[in-house]
């Protein structure tokens, strides 16, 4: 009689996981579909990398995507959101099984940041880091199909300006699609953890 209750039981708490694992994997869907809809998810842009080549969105395609938007002359924001990112995917690289993931920056100060200035500044971020940048037409442009909210300051009296800008790191998927965004309250390891989450279930 215990046998056979502890069967039952057993079979309860299988049937309940199946139930609760099929009803993630439709929201997992349904979310799916609603990102795809999303104008972010047709985000593209037009950019040069610190080699001079051009690039785009469709570049990227078939690689996870981790894409910051933020500029070289950054007092404090910026190398702390590149550092976070940079543990973030030396500890993913712990993983060789995960699929490969392409770190980008773009820079929002195209008048300051070309190529040379970028590939100086990313030297002290993780190595995969690419940075992108293009025309003040063509960085608005990218920034605007994120989202990114831009702003420069007024120039002082050496010239040096400040801009703001949103603070978010985006996650795409091979197919390009938005998948998730990080703030600044969120740590490496939880950047991390999430990404993997997200490749996990891809």
């Amino acid at each position: 009689r215990l046998a056979l209750v502890a069967a039952l039981g057993g079979a309860v708490t299988s049937g309940w996981l199946y139930l609760r694992h099929q009803r993630e994997r439709q929201r997992q869907s349904r979310r799916l579909r609603q990102l795809r809809a999303l104008r972010l998810s047709q985000a593209d842009f037009e950019l040069r990398d610190t080699a001079g080549r051009t690039r785009r969105k469709e570049d990227f395609l078939g690689s996870w995507v981790l894409l910051y938007f933020g500029f070289t002359h950054c007092p404090d924001v910026c190398p702390e959101e590149l550092h976070k990112l940079s543990r973030a995917l030396s500890l993913l690289e712990k993983e060789p099984t995960l699929p490969p993931l392409q770190p980008l920056f773009v820079t929002v100060d195209p008048q300051r940041d070309d190529a040379a200035a970028l590939a100086r500044y990313l030297r002290d971020f993780h190595p995969r880091l690419l940075g992108l940048t293009g025309t003040a037409e063509q960085v608005s442009e990218a920034a605007a199909a994120f989202g990114v909210y831009v702003s420069a300051g007024p120039p002082d009296a050496d010239g040096d300006y400040v801009v703001d800008h949103s603070v978010l790191t985006f996650l795409l998927d091979p197919e390009g699609i938005f998948r998730d965004c990080y703030g600044r309250s969120r740590t490496a390891e939880e950047m991390a953890r999430s990404v993997r989450e997200h490749m996990e279930g891809y």
